[in-house]
């Protein structure tokens, strides 16, 4: 009896958004899941992309109606009309909103004619559909915070790094350690950014579904509401045909609706051109960042490989040294013993020749041929190459 209340306390619970239209106009709404599905026509589990208590890795995700965007601290809902930010009260979206705000108040006091996002075509320019000028400020932003951080660890990393090389001590190698973990942390998060650009760069069926504004155009221009067949056109090519002569580059590629199988199939073949060079501009940028990273990474590899070897050259002394003093103390112990045998109380003739002459004599012979042995043992060593 508890559950069912429960489920249906979860669902109806409302979570705060802020919500930006296109003309650049904000509000914060209190929006509960179920709503949102509506507005969006998401499902629940892309809904989990966006969740701030959930940890999802970047991601760019083209739905029916909507552009679902994970990136670093960005969790945002782009429609062709509205973009809804989650964590509205998290110090690091408040910029976000605000920036979105003022590029989205410019471009509509400028009619879109010389906004900077602009593409040229055929000489003239085409504004971008609200959806890529949205995408394109989270990209923006999402690049610049790894830009910023890349650029504050290369300029904490190198100095710290030179002077572990003059100065290997305990306090050094710490500052290194955390170094490299916060390096292989940005690196991994820059390659997930790549990657998924890269992904999309290369799939036409994916950012056909990032074009909002032409599918809600062509719908209209249809009259009806149906889902879409994503024609992808590959280069032309001699070896496309198969032999009974059908060309493979007329191959339909169909986005299955689970939801609902019985709407018309609409065949949608939407201009990439202005998506993919706004998507190519931020996968070079981040290619960049990567080879930044890459470059500190080889940097921390080839100190290491220093502080290594300067290592084994100081256990390969401290090696030599245990040697020598091990011999010291061998032929030491060897005049010791002499000492105590001439210091038996026995009588010998050795005993009645006076005591001035036979003590420094004694005493002269136990040191010079311990010298004379420690020297002999050291050239042996040397000639062995065990020193």
């Amino acid at each position: 009896m508890k559950t069912p209340g429960r489920r249906k306390t979860a669902a109806a619970t409302a979570r705060e958004w802020a919500v930006v239209t296109g003309d650049g106009k904000s509000c914060l709404e209190e929006i509960t899941k179920q709503g949102l599905v509506q507005r969006t026509g998401l499902s629940t589990r892309d809904l989990r992309v966006v969740d701030p208590v959930l940890s999802y890795p970047s991601s760019i995700i083209g739905r029916e109606r909507a552009i679902v965007v994970n990136l670093e601290h960005i969790k945002a809902i782009v429609t062709a009309s509205e973009v809804f930010l989650s964590n509205s009260r998290d110090p690091l979206v408040e910029p976000v909103q605000k920036e979105l705000e003022s590029r989205l108040a410019g471009d509509t006091q400028k009619g879109g004619q010389e906004s900077t996002n602009d593409v040229p075509r055929g000489g003239t320019t085409k504004p971008l559909p609200f959806e890529f000028r949205a995408l394109e400020l989270c990209l923006e932003l999402a690049s610049k915070r790894l830009e910023i951080e890349t650029l504050a660890l290369e300029k904490e990393a190198y100095p710290a790094l030179d002077e572990l090389t003059h100065n290997v001590s305990t306090l050094n190698l710490e500052r290194v350690r955390q170094i490299k973990s916060r390096l292989v942390g940005i690196s991994s998060r820059v390659q997930k950014v790549r990657d998924e650009l890269e992904h999309l760069l290369d799939d036409d069926v994916d950012m056909a579904f990032l074009h909002l504004s032409e599918k809600l155009a062509y719908q209209a221009s249809v009259g009806q509401s149906s889902r879409f067949d994503f024609y992808k056109q590959p280069p032309q090519s001699d070896e496309e045909s198969d032999g009974s002569g059908h060309d493979i580059e007329s191959e339909v590629l169909t986005e299955k609706d689970e939801e609902n199988e019985n709407e018309t199939v609409i065949g949608f073949r939407p201009n990439l051109d202005e998506l993919e060079m706004l998507l190519e501009a931020y996968f070079v940028q981040s290619e960049g960042i990567l080879n930044q990273l890459t470059t500190l990474r080889e940097y921390v590899d080839d100190t290491e490989d220093y502080i290594n070897i300067m290592l084994d050259d100081k256990q390969n002394q401290l090696l030599q040294m245990g040697v020598m003093l091990s011999t010291a103390t061998m032929i030491i112990s060897i005049g010791i013993t002499i000492v105590g045998l001439l210091g038996m109380n026995i009588h010998i003739s050795l005993f009645e020749v006076p005591p001035s002459v036979t003590f420094w004599e004694t005493v002269g012979g136990v040191i010079g041929g311990s010298i004379g042995l420690f020297i002999i043992v050291l050239a042996y060593y040397k000639r062995r190459k065990l020193l």
